[in-house]
């Protein structure tokens, strides 16, 4: 089954971007030229936003392919389809990646026994249940990304594939 999602690279130092370029065309075994532009949020970076169509999975393999590069903040989303749920995928160099499963309309899904653990933790004192859950819907990395998210003027438009 496919599925089709987009890459947001929110910041990438000037010198990273031709591999960003390589690591996403190794993964979907075509050649991709990513749309940069200026990064307002970090001085000296360049952001793209690049639509994407693959198997189920590709998502993981492109965050996979991305993740570790010291000064690169991404974010990876599938499209949920019959075989697979949606994904997202966040990452930055404080926090490291974070992955969500989200359903049809995008909420994030959270496994029971994950779950479990947070409200565990949160029962021996080792931290809040507020806390928890904040980190299991990814609360940390959104307020990071926010102010990359938004690219101010010259940002590319993307166009909606269906809605539902």
């Amino acid at each position: 089954m496919t599925t089709r999602g987009v890459l947001y690279v929110h910041s990438a130092p000037r010198a990273l971007c031709p591999h960003v370029e390589w690591a996403v065309a190794g993964v979907l075994g075509t050649r991709v030229s990513l749309d940069w532009i200026r990064q307002p949020a970090a001085p000296g970076t360049w952001r793209s936003e690049f639509s994407w169509q693959g198997q189920a999975g590709t998502a993981s393999k492109l965050a996979s392919a991305l993740r570790g590069w010291q000064m690169l903040r991404f974010e990876v989303t599938s499209e949920p389809c019959p075989s697979a749920e949606g994904e997202r995928y966040s990452c930055t160099p404080d926090l490291g990646i974070f992955h969500a499963v989200t359903g049809i309309h995008g909420d994030i899904l959270i496994p029971e026994d994950r779950l479990r653990a947070a409200l565990t933790r949160s029962q021996t004192h080792q931290t809040d249940l507020e806390s928890e859950i904040a980190k299991l819907l990814g609360k940390p990395w959104d307020d990071e990304l926010e102010p990359f998210r938004y690219a101010g003027e010259g940002a590319p438009v993307r166009w909606l594939h269906q809605v539902v």
